[in-house]
């Protein structure tokens, strides 16, 4: 099979496609993969830069959407069935395999690259927003990064769950992305804080999402009403920020962990409880994945450059069959 592989730690543009054997089975549902994620760990694993660093050469890609091939008794799959998947690794490939609980069957309407938009992104979102950040109808999320995957999965799970949305994006391009994901304001990054105060009349927002982090943090703080969280999710500005914690007090605001890949590892069947959570929202049109550009197989390398290089704006696919 032809595969994405990583087997240097020199960035995106040192990864190559391969012909390698495809995967045992080993107890797994083995998916004929018809296209493929990319998300920003990507970015980090190319460099030996993420807190997992699987031994050397392999092959990257956590979510994929194509057909079951065969499946474990007693798993619930059927050969020829639509799904998307969480491999967690592997997933570049044109075969893939992932434990059946990470396996998710596609409504009729969803298509295979909206399919492997889901797994990382709307399952991080849901966990941030419903679990982490107690989202409630009638408060006013703040999205950073409201143009990529990530964020626009957070700008439409907002908006099902009934909350405003201001999306924080870097151009007014990204501004038009964020817009189809359903914002209802977009705010640029730059001067991003006196902007939010007027649109909320002072008062702040109840809830930030931040997969950015960087030189935002501080003013994100100061976005949030009485009451607010702020929710990391990532480092994606490349900058770990810190906070004074006295901070916190001025307005009893919450920073909020949140750990999807970590939360799950200690309860896997949780992920399957999201997936039924989100299911009516996918076969109602709620959650419509923002597709961005779609590169072949060929082309991983520069797919996961564009992430690399902020360029991305919707969902970044890789087109695998």
């Amino acid at each position: 099979m032809r595969a994405a592989q990583i087997a240097t730690l020199d960035g995106p543009r040192a990864i190559q496609v391969v012909d390698l054997p495809e995967p045992d089975a080993d107890g797994k549902a083995v998916i004929e993969v018809h296209a493929a994620g990319v998300t920003f760990p990507e970015v980090l694993l190319s460099r030996g830069e993420y807190q997992l660093k699987p031994p050397l050469p392999f092959v990257p890609g956590s979510e994929v959407a194509g057909t079951v091939r065969s499946a474990p008794e007693g798993s619930g799959l059927q050969p020829g069935q639509r799904v998307a998947a969480f491999p967690g690794f592997g997933g570049f490939a044109e075969v893939a395999v992932a434990d059946p609980g990470f396996v998710f069957p596609l409504p009729d309407r969803t298509t295979f690259e909206q399919g492997a938009a889901l797994p990382m992104n709307y399952l991080t979102m849901h966990f941030a927003l419903r679990r982490r950040g107690r989202v409630q109808a009638g408060e006013t999320v703040l999205v950073h990064g409201a143009a990529g995957g990530l964020g626009t999965a957070g700008v439409q799970l907002a908006k099902a769950y009934g909350a405003r949305v201001l999306a924080v994006v870097s151009s007014e391009a990204k501004g038009e992305v964020a817009r189809a994901a359903g914002a209802d304001e977009v705010v640029l990054a730059d001067g991003f804080r006196d902007r939010v105060k007027e649109l909320t009349g002072g008062r702040g927002v109840d809830i930030v999402a931040d997969p950015v982090g960087g030189d935002r943090f501080t003013d994100s703080l100061r976005s949030l009403a009485r009451e607010g969280r702020l929710l990391v999710l990532g480092f994606t500005g490349g900058e770990i920020p810190t906070v004074k914690v006295n901070r916190l007090l001025l307005n009893n605001v919450s920073v909020v962990g949140v750990g999807w890949g970590a939360f799950w590892s200690g309860d896997p069947g949780y992920v399957q409880e999201q997936w039924r959570d989100l299911r009516p929202l996918l076969d109602d049109g709620a959650l419509d994945p923002v597709l961005g550009s779609v590169h072949d197989l060929a082309d991983a390398a520069a797919a996961i450059t564009e992430l690399d290089e902020r360029r991305a704006a919707g969902k970044v696919l890789l087109r695998v069959r």
